[in-house]
């Protein structure tokens, strides 16, 4: 109830203190947000969420505002205006979709469709096209084999895995598709062996080779988040930073998503990949309370990190 008073204290009127926005909401866990959010709207009668929407702007808005919502609405909120948008945002579809969980899919499909009225899968289908859509919804249907994998079916998999490169067709397409949207991620791994012994090439290699596109880029995201998620992310926030001027929607969606799952092990996993600090990169780049509050949510050793 004290945090609830306290950012009640720094909305109302005229001005908005953004310090103490920033000082409660990026310190506490989403579950903790959720009862403030439920303690406001007790004690002042209003909700919390869309008196943040109405008091704040710009970027900072973005990542206070994404803060309040739950993992599983996050992104769905994500999806949701990366598709209704001008345009369609197809890296936002592939840093989601090819990085959640089964469980995690199944939780964001129940809030995209009771929030937005909308069936994630008939979005997917009218927004994007192609063996890019394909895959997409395969993803979307949450039916990857979780913690099971048969040694004896991965040169198997290699071997379709290889044909497909080579062959380059629609079935074939499909068919790397299906391996690699549905096999468990230890499945996966074993695979990817198999398929360097086979082709004397690694996959990731094979497909950057063979296919180009959307469809390629959302391949190599799967093996990258099967190989070493956190590394993924690193890679991600690295190109938003150097590579677009600053893409401050990856950043935001990145930082608040990852926050409380992984957040420290990306920044490890940036300082080891790039010889650089996030931490660095971000202050370098943004400012003002924006700044200010994705530092919050890097919050930790900034010398090592």
């Amino acid at each position: 109830m004290m945090d609830a008073q306290m950012i009640g204290g720094a909305i109302q009127g005229f001005g908005c203190d953004k310090d103490i926005l920033i000082d409660i909401l990026t310190q506490r866990s989403s579950a903790q947000r959720i009862m403030i959010a439920e303690a406001y709207g007790s004690f002042y009668g209003r909700d919390l969420l869309n008196e943040l929407k109405e008091k704040l702007d710009g970027h900072f808005k973005e990542v206070i505002v994404g803060l309040m919502y739950s993992p599983p609405a996050y992104d769905a909120h994500e999806l949701w205006h990366a598709m209704k948008g001008a345009g369609t945002d197809e890296n936002c579809l592939i840093d989601i979709l090819a990085s959640r969980t089964t469980s995690d899919i199944f939780q964001m499909k129940e809030v995209y469709l009771m929030q937005y009225g909308c069936n994630l899968d008939q979005d997917l289908y009218s927004e994007t096209s192609g063996h890019f859509r394909d895959a997409l919804i395969n993803l979307a249907q949450g039916v990857r084999e979780e913690g099971y994998a048969d040694p004896g079916l991965a040169a198997q998999d290699a071997m379709v895995l290889w044909e497909a490169c080579q062959r380059r067709t629609g079935e074939h397409k499909n068919l790397m598709q299906m391996i690699l949207c549905n096999k468990s991620h230890q499945q996966l791994w074993m695979d990817f062996q198999e398929f360097q012994n086979i082709s004397g090439q690694d996959i990731a290699t094979a497909i950057e080779g063979c296919f180009d596109g959307c469809f390629q880029q959302l391949l190599l995201a799967i093996v990258s988040c099967v190989r070493d998620k956190p590394s993924y992310f690193a890679y991600r926030l690295y190109s938003a930073i150097h590579d677009f001027g600053f893409h401050n929607k990856t950043v935001i969606r990145t930082l608040v998503a990852r926050s409380e799952i992984d957040l420290m092990t990306i920044r490890r996993r940036y300082k080891e990949r790039y010889g650089r600090s996030l931490y660095h990169d971000i202050k370098n780049f943004a400012s003002g309370h924006y700044e200010k509050a994705l530092l919050a949510l890097c919050a930790g050793d900034t010398e090592d990190y």
